[in-house]
């Protein structure tokens, strides 16, 4: 990135002449790195463990790598936090780098905690290269060069630590089994049953079906665009409520309402539209049935224990051996050639087996994601970590837009 020399800079800690408007010196500077939404509302997940500290900073930024999502900047100012351009994040030493995508960390100078943004840390998906054999622990995404990028790796499960030493053993010294922090607050949510199923708008007795695509031509919405649609029409309305939730890669790379006006017809027949920030979990932990593709969101609602479907197209995209592979196994197929409405009346749940298979892909250490990854934080500060505890929150009310 070339970036003039004159290049405007934000007032902020780490700047020396910034230094002299600052209220209160010697804090320890944190740097939340956003380059998509799911990567920032995985690290939101555990800012709370952080940002209280008073003698904490947190500031945020975007990578610049040549392209930028559409609406991220405005998503980044939604939050409120103190926004840095990346031009100045680059030249700023921190004490603590929270990412949960590797684009830009490389740039950076500090310490680097790295943790994944989707269920596990290995993916599911086959790579624009079409290697199957290449995942996100692969060296590809974890080194420069000779360099380790990560101070730190957040795994997951154990199993991912055996396939990080057979993919990048340099990267296993600084790995940590962390567990699932979106996972975790799923869990907490289940207690807020009736709230969740209130804010969606579901009546009493009425069946929650989540409907979910992730991005790609194997995706279900790359697959069939009128499904969400043909579902909420063939569904009887007064028994069932459709919900839908699609990856943000789909609302950003079209455009907000370009979605919704693919979607207009079938939020006529009652199609219920989740935003791509939040809501989707609070919709998977009241589901009563989950229909997808080899996203991470078929991957969740198995491992709650909800009914799956799982779109027989996507399975051109899921890497062999994969956490969605196993999924698939376990899941009914959804064949869109066919109506949909019996596939779905037919959708039985997991076994206990099977659910606890899907759930050991998903985390190895349940409820515990947030301690764990707090104290890694904290001695990556170098800092005692404050006394009193950071509860899980239960997965946020979803808002579904209107």
């Amino acid at each position: 990135m070339c970036t003039p020399a004159d290049a405007p800079r934000v007032i902020a800690p780490g700047d020396p002449i910034a230094e002299f408007w600052m209220s209160r010196p010697g804090l320890k500077r944190v740097l939340i790195v956003i380059p998509h939404l799911q990567a920032g509302e995985r690290l939101l997940d555990v800012l709370p463990a952080l940002e209280s500290d008073m003698r904490v900073q947190v500031m945020i930024s975007t990578p610049e790598t040549g392209y930028r999502w559409s609406g991220i900047r405005e998503y980044v100012r939604r939050l409120e936090g103190l926004v840095i351009p990346w031009h100045q994040a680059v030249n700023t030493r921190f004490d603590l780098i929270l990412g949960a995508c590797n684009w830009g960390l490389a740039e950076l100078d500090g310490p680097i905690l790295l943790m994944g943004h989707g269920a596990g840390s290995l993916g599911s998906r086959i790579g624009h290269d079409g290697d199957v054999d290449r995942h996100n622990l692969h060296r590809d995404h974890l080194m420069l060069g000779d360099a380790v990028i990560p101070t730190v790796l957040a795994l997951a499960t154990d199993d991912e630590k055996g396939a990080l030493g057979e993919a990048c053993a340099e990267a296993l010294p600084g790995a940590v089994v962390a567990g699932d922090p979106s996972f975790d607050r799923m869990l907490a949510g289940r207690p807020y049953r009736e709230a969740y199923r209130e804010a969606l708008g579901a009546a009493p007795g009425q069946r929650i079906v989540v409907v979910s695509s992730t991005w790609s031509k194997h995706s279900l919405f790359g697959s069939d665009p009128t499904v969400f649609a043909r579902l909420a029409e063939e569904l009887p309305r007064p028994e069932h409520l459709v919900v839908a939730v699609l990856h943000p890669f789909v609302w950003h790379g079209y455009g907000r309402r370009q979605v919704l006006a693919w979607l207009a017809g079938a939020r006529e027949a009652g199609l219920v539209v989740l935003p791509p920030e939040e809501g989707w979990r609070a919709a998977l932990a009241v589901a009563d049935v989950a229909v997808g593709d080899l996203g991470s969101v078929l991957q969740y609602a198995a491992g709650l224990g909800v009914p799956t479907l799982m779109s027989t197209c996507s399975l051109d995209g899921v890497r062999p051996g994969s956490p969605a592979e196993l999924v698939s196994r376990i899941a009914a197929p959804l064949r869109l050639d066919r109506p949909l409405a019996p596939q779905v009346s037919r959708a039985e749940p997991p076994t206990d087996g099977e659910r606890e298979q899907v759930v050991r892909t998903i985390t190895g250490r349940p409820g515990q994601a947030l301690n764990i990854l707090r104290g890694t934080c904290y001695a990556l500060l170098g800092l005692a970590q404050p006394s009193h505890k950071v509860p899980v929150s239960p997965a946020s009310l979803p808002e579904p837009i209107g």
